[in-house]
Order: structure tokens, then C-alpha cells, then sequence
């Protein structure tokens, strides 16, 4: 097993509850006036403007791109140890996801005051239990903007080829473990961090985060899987949606019962089999 028991059920039920927030707020976003007289879904524009525009056809080339591009930028950041910069583009980041997550369920001007007071706490004062509930909104928030920019093959598309450069850059090049490392000794890590001790994390959460064994999960693996989630919800409806985080629950829970704890692994080739497996399931539930 990568982890144990405990820590295995601990890191599924975050991932899944971070789905399901996140599928609860891309609903609250859905123009339902709209979407009744267009004959399909519609979302509400976002409180911080308008979404990019992109043909749903296509979306995935953008994007693909984007998260290279993020990349390069990331690496160079930790070549050069400027780790600050990472720190404001990351603080900005946050806010904006939690500033859209937060709106979907209550007042905006409430939403930026709570995104904004738990983004300087994320980064400045960094602590276990303000990072994970920070995680839970923060990939709602991405899939918000998002996922209403793919029809379901470009979606498709995007996990074949994120799934891909997962696995390449974890197995091959190896430069995804010297991110994931960068940025939890920088204590700005984009994702799930669990604690195997809860004791001694609280001693060093201050000063010592890094020294703490943790399970960690990329934010990535949270993300892609909720965007899936967000146009099964946009081209087929809620409770179709609500399949596909049980079936990347299954493709996650497969890895961490079946990895080496001494041993990095890329989750989004698991968590993406999961997804079209979910895919697939409803297919057939729609045909019966």
C-alpha cells in the first residue's frame, strides 16, 4: 500500500468531498431562466468577469498549453530559489478560486472577505487544517471557470493528454516530484497534505511543516477530474455528474492499494481510467 488504512481512507474522502463542493457550486452557477430558454446549460458569468474565450471544440489546446507554460515558469522559479514570486503568484491564484468557489454558496462581498482572509493565511500562516479546508473550495473554484469551456470530447481529449504528460513527467523526466518537493518545503503546495501524526504536526506546523510525514495529492489530480465532472454535469445533468467522483474515488483508491510508499507515482492516468470508466456507466444507464 502507498499509505496506510487510516490515511488512505482520509486522502479518498478529502478528494471526494472536494468533488462534491465543487459539483454543488458549478450547479449553483447554472443560469437555470437561461438554460430553460436556450434548450441547454447555461452558466452565470463570474464575479471577478468573464470566462476566456474559447471554442469547446478546441479548449483543450489552450489549456494543455497554459499548464506547460505554468510549468516552465514553476521550474524557473525554483532554479533560480525565487521562491516569493511563486508565493504571490500562488496567494493570487487561491484567492481568485476561493473568491468564485465561496460566491456559489453565499453573498460575493462576504465570498472576497473570506477568500481573501483565508489566502494570506494559507500562504503566510500556514497550518494543516487552513490548508486542506482552503483545498476542498479552491479546485470548485477552477471548474467553475473552466469546465464550462469543453464539449465532452474535448474534455476527453484534455485527460488523454494530461494523463500522458503525468505519467511522463513523474516516471521520465521526474521533474513533477521536484516540483511537488519545492513547494512543500516552501510550504506552498497545490493540493492535498495529510499528516501521518496530527501530535506532531501541530508542534511543527509553525516552522517545520516539510519535516512532518504526510500523504500528499496534487491539486491536478482534484482539478481535471472535477472539470470532467462539470460538463458531465453541463451535457448530461446532476446526477450523472455526481457518478464520475466515485468512479476517480475508485481509479485513486486503486493507486494508493496498490503503490510502494517508497515510490512516486502520477495519479491522473488512475483517476483519468476512473472517469471514463464513470463515462461509460452512464452510457450504458442511459441506454437501459
Amino acid at each position: 500500500m502507498k499509505h496506510n488504512w487510516k490515511i488512505t481512507l482520509i486522502l479518498l474522502a478529502f478528494f471526494l468531498v472536494a468533488q462534491f463542493i465543487g459539483i454543488a457550486g458549478m450547479y449553483n452557477y447554472i443560469d437555470t431562466e437561461k438554460s430553460q430558454q436556450e434548450g441547454k446549460t447555461i452558466f452565470k458569468d463570474l464575479p471577478t468577469g468573464e470566462r476566456p474565450q474559447m471554442d469547446e471544440k478546441y479548449s483543450f489546446i489552450p489549456i494543455t498549453l497554459a499548464v506547460l507554460i505554468g510549468t516552465i515558469f514553476l521550474l524557473l522559479l525554483i532554479k533560480y530559489n525565487l521562491s516569493w514570486v511563486w508565493k504571490i503568484w500562488f496567494l493570487l491564484a487561491v484567492f481568485l478560486a476561493l473568491t468564485i468557489s465561496f460566491s456559489a454558496f453565499i453573498n460575493t462581498k462576504i465570498a472576497l472577505f473570506l477568500a481573501l482572509t483565508f489566502s494570506i493565511w494559507k500562504i503566510f500562516r500556514p497550518n494543516f487544517y487552513v490548508h486542506n479546508l482552503t483545498e476542498l473550495f479552491i479546485y470548485g473554484g477552477l471548474a467553475i471557470i473552466f469546465a464550462p469551456l469543453f464539449n465532452l470530447v474535448s474534455v476527453i481529449i484534455l485527460l488523454i493528454i494530461i494523463s500522458i504528460y503525468d505519467a511522463y513527467a513523474v516516471w521520465k523526466s521526474k521533474h513533477m516530484i521536484t516540483m511537488a518537493k519545492s513547494q512543500t518545503k516552501a510550504k506552498v503546495f497545490a493540493g492535498l497534505l495529510i499528516p501521518y501524526s496530527l501530535k506532531r504536526a501541530k508542534k511543527k506546523t509553525k516552522t517545520k511543516l516539510k519535516k512532518v510525514k504526510t500523504a500528499i495529492l496534487g491539486g491536478g489530480d482534484i482539478a481535471f477530474p472535477l472539470i470532467f465532472a462539470g460538463v458531465i454535469l453541463k451535457e448530461f445533468g446532476l446526477w450523472q455528474s455526481l457518478i464520475i467522483p466515485f468512479f476517480a474515488g475508485l481509479g485513486l483508491l486503486y493507486l494508493l492499494l496498490t503503490g510502494d510508499n517508497k515510490k512516486f507515482y502520477p495519479a491522473m492516468p488512475f483517476i483519468s481510467a476512473g472517469c471514463f470508466l464513470g463515462l461509460g456507466v452512464i452510457a450504458l444507464i442511459s441506454i437501459l
